[in-house]
């Protein structure tokens, strides 16, 4: 594509969901993408361990990629960025501020076998280029330190992504949200804004941060037991209160969980998190303390089956035990699809004589993104001539749309788009395009992308079981070879199966006897007529059809 030819913007993630974000930006040919994140499977999602954008189409271009843009360091916008150098398969320029880097390559770590990225680090303010890309990094106030907005100056107009941001003017690191500076954005016009809605439909301001560390240090005050506070491994800011509310009632932390003990070194070592390291207990010594002079900083937020927090509200953890008279904050929000998963950890808890604070029952959490007069204000401030809502589910990016139109954005310049849909910039005016094929990859463990297929099939099997037919024939006398094998697991009691299994291997005789002897030739046929018969069977027997192995060998 050329410059003659617009410049395209592609979503390939973020919009429908939390989560996934990624998007593409094109000039001349060249290819910029903005953030690069994971999805986490909710229940549905059967062993799944994580859910990437589909970029089959990018990989196919991989030297056409000119850089990598990151405007924070969650996991759902940076996690998907070893997925993408392993099929890329090159060294890519990724940008990005200092704690996202960091981030970047604490995950890294694990995949010695990448090409390694060329890092850049920014600075808000800073204006750079990588190849055609004329870029501006904006300070924003997100839920974890160190967010950004970029600014691209395209030859066809002004591309402005906020990344994830909210209006907190009074944030712990005392860097805001940069109004003045999106003013003069606003002030030089802004072709294309793509804004962050996950909390477009929410009304009124969204509180400060700092807010919540008067709450937990009440909490803390009172509590006589062990506290644990539960939260997101990358929510800097929160765990910066919840361990100067520890200091001030003279509890020791003890951080636990992977990832919460990793990004807090990380953090700590930057500069961004501001506590005394010798302070910290050692999980393998907590037994050397009375549990009342303890505070666990943990992940598990989101009931995490393996997390230290849902261990412990089993009774299954090694080290901490959740009892009468502890204390549990739940110091995060509740993500769309875990519902289940929390209420099952909270009444876990219960269940042990836990006390289980959760932002549903008093303010121990501040949401990470503007809401609607938040929203409003930002597009007052920055008048773009056309918008697309990003990073939202569908309910969301229709009220961030509304919000855009109600301050003066025509409805002709508002796009609501879907993961795949591409828009074309073109002498500041902006239409749709072609789009690209897009769906979910699904990562399982060390499988590349299960499909949604595999997916039904341990759906299927969870829900009605899985029947298992062993069948031999002799090709060459073109019949019957050996008894036929039927068993089951999860579709009938075991008390039950003899009779029944006994009158299903009937059903798969009956079939096969009744067939031309020139059938016995063909395997694949012997198949189809045993998951027919059985499937016949079981729907008559138990009114459910169950996921039917058969095994054709010859004899």
């Amino acid at each position: 594509m050329s410059a003659t030819d617009g410049v395209e913007v592609t979503f390939l993630g973020g919009l429908g969901e939390i989560g996934r974000n990624m998007a593409t930006i094109e000039i001349d040919g060249r290819i910029g993408i903005v953030d690069v994140g994971v999805l986490f499977p909710d229940e549905e999602h059967l062993g799944v361990d994580l859910i990437l954008a589909d970029w089959s189409w990018l990989a196919d271009r991989g030297d056409d990629v000119e850089g990598v843009f990151l405007t924070h360091g969650h996991l759902d916008h940076i996690g998907a960025l070893p997925y993408l150098l392993r099929d890329l398969d090159r060294t890519l320029d990724v940008y990005g501020t200092r704690l996202t880097i960091a981030f970047c390559e604490a995950i890294l770590e694990e995949w010695s076998d990448l090409p390694r990225p060329r890092y850049h680090e920014v600075e808000p303010g800073d204006r750079f280029t990588q190849g055609p890309f004329d870029v501006e990094a904006v300070q924003v106030s997100h839920s974890i330190p160190d967010g950004v907005a970029f600014a691209f100056r395209t030859p066809e107009g002004m591309i402005v992504h906020t990344g994830d941001f909210k209006l907190d003017q009074s944030p712990l690191d005392g860097r805001p949200t940069d109004l003045a500076h999106f003013a003069r954005l606003g002030d030089e016009g802004v072709d294309l804004l793509l804004a962050d809605s996950t909390g477009a439909e929410s009304p009124g301001h969204v509180r400060p941060e700092r807010t919540i560390g008067a709450t937990i240090r009440q909490y803390l005050s009172e509590a006589e037991g062990l506290v644990v506070v539960a939260s997101f491994a990358s929510h800097v800011h929160r765990i910066q209160q919840v361990l100067d509310a520890a200091l001030a009632v003279g509890r020791r932390p003890v951080f636990v969980g992977r990832s919460m003990v990793r990004n807090m070194a990380i953090a700590g070592e930057l500069g961004y998190l501001d506590f005394d390291s010798d302070l910290a207990v050692d999980p393998n010594e907590v037994d050397r303390y009375d549990r009342s002079e303890l505070i666990v900083v943990s992940t598990g937020s989101q009931g995490e089956p393996f997390s230290a927090l849902s261990l412990m509200g089993s009774g299954e953890h090694r080290r901490l035990e959740g009892g009468e008279g502890d204390l549990v904050i739940l110091a995060s929000s509740l993500i769309p699809g875990n519902e289940q998963a929390v209420f099952r950890s909270i009444n876990n808890l219960s269940r042990r004589g836990c006390t289980v604070i959760h932002g549903g029952v008093a303010h121990v959490h501040v949401s990470g993104h503007a809401s609607r007069e938040d929203l409003i204000l930002f597009h007052n401030i920055v008048e773009p001539e056309h918008f697309v809502p990003v990073h939202g589910e569908h309910r969301h990016l229709r009220a961030h749309a509304e919000i855009a139109r109600e301050t003066g954005c025509l409805p002709e310049k508002v796009f609501i788009c879907e993961d795949g849909d591409s828009l074309v910039l073109r002498d500041g005016e902006v239409t749709r395009s072609q789009g690209r094929p897009t769906s979910h990859v699904y990562i399982d463990g060390l499988l590349d992308d299960v499909g949604p297929a595999l997916l039904r099939d341990r759906r299927r099997i969870g829900e009605d079981g899985i029947c298992i037919a062993i069948v031999t024939i002799d090709t060459h006398a073109r019949r019957k070879a050996a008894d036929t094998v039927v068993t089951q697991k999860g579709v009938v009691f075991h008390e039950q199966a003899d009779d029944i299994l006994d009158a299903a291997r009937k059903a798969v005789d009956t079939e096969l006897e009744g067939l031309a002897a020139a059938r016995f030739e063909d395997t694949a046929a012997i198949s189809r007529h045993v998951v027919q018969a059985l499937g016949r069977f079981w729907k008559q027997e138990t009114g459910r059809r169950p996921f039917i192995l058969p095994v054709v060998q010859e004899a």
